[in-house]
């Protein structure tokens, strides 16, 4: 369990993400197409273009996580994750959605 703060960010990437991409290309999105630091302790959240398969990035201090889930039904992602402009939200915010 990751212990994020109530200052904590989690930036919801918009458009497809290819799901091959490992640490030096989810780094890399978070800093070129986000325009964010990824070593900033912010969440990072990418989906794949059927909305299926999420991969998180993030920094905890003394390395990177990559955490991968396949979402059975799919789709419930979807909606927020559309192609537009990356979306942030707050982590207290997303957890007592959950």
């Amino acid at each position: 369990m990751f212990g994020w703060g109530p200052a904590t960010r989690i930036y919801l990437a918009a458009g497809a993400t290819d799901m091959r991409k490992g640490f030096e290309g989810l780094y890399g999105l978070a800093r070129d197409r986000l325009l964010c630091d990824p070593l900033s302790g912010h969440v990072f959240l990418f989906a794949n273009a059927q909305r299926n398969r999420l991969k998180l990035l993030f920094w905890d201090g003394s390395g990177l996580w990559v955490c991968a889930k396949r979402l059975e039904r799919g789709g419930s992602a979807g909606r927020s994750l559309r192609a537009g402009r990356p979306r942030w939200y707050s982590a207290t915010r997303i957890w007592r959605c959950c």
